[in-house]
């Protein structure tokens, strides 16, 4: 779905992303957000890809390797907001990242969850979402591929409180699932690709020049 020009205006600075960086790669063995791709790194190209968009503020939340990555996140139109629970689970990142919000709420009227190793997440993907939201007035709009609904993820501010509540172990898939009547979905069949261990790391060098793409599936 095509964001208009409407859209974008009316869109400014009302929907936040937030990028969820704080997980320590154990099956990488190293860490993930730091892999080359794209002439720079996963972690960088999910941040200019959330910059392009019309999503404003874009806040990154780290955790693991905090200090080693933050040289990759720092520039002044990026919000860094470190999770010392980080080993709790996704939810303890979750809620670190709405509640950085804080200061703005009162313009915030949804926010975008993402994470760094999806590495075809495009611009396109991240507008079509606010897009969907705008058009079709559902208060959740998430992406699907290979059956199922998942990150990147909108959510209404009126989920805000149970995002930020959410059990640590636990994901915006559950809001998900809980509110499914409430969904509206947009397709992204590549992000089912996700880069977590060595070999699917390989596979993605393999075929960044875009051919056999959909051998990861």
């Amino acid at each position: 779905m095509k964001i208009t020009n409407s859209q974008l205006k009316s869109t400014e600075s009302t929907i936040a992303i937030i990028i969820l960086a704080a997980g320590a790669s154990t099956r990488m063995g190293k860490p993930k957000q730091l892999l080359p791709y794209q002439g720079s790194s996963l972690l960088r190209h999910t941040i200019e890809t959330a910059m392009a968009s019309v999503c404003k503020p874009v806040v990154v939340v780290l955790g693991a390797n905090a200090q080693q990555i933050y040289s990759e996140v720092k520039q002044p139109s990026v919000t860094v907001v470190e999770n010392p629970d980080w080993n709790l689970g996704m939810g303890s990142s979750i809620r670190r990242g709405i509640l950085s919000l804080g200061t703005c709420l009162e313009t915030i009227d949804a926010a975008v969850l993402t994470v760094c190793d999806q590495p075809f997440i495009s611009t396109e993907i991240i507008n079509s979402l606010v897009a969907a939201y705008h058009a079709t007035v559902k208060p959740i709009v998430a992406c699907e591929y290979a059956d199922t609904l998942g990150v990147p993820v909108l959510f209404k501010h009126i989920f805000f409180s149970e995002l930020a509540t959410l059990d640590e172990t636990v994901g915006a898939k559950k809001l998900i699932n809980k509110y499914y009547n409430d969904v509206c979905s947009i397709p992204f069949p590549l992000g089912v690709i996700d880069i977590d261990t060595p070999r699917d790391y390989q596979q993605l060098q393999k075929n960044q020049g875009g051919k056999e793409i959909l051998s990861f599936i």
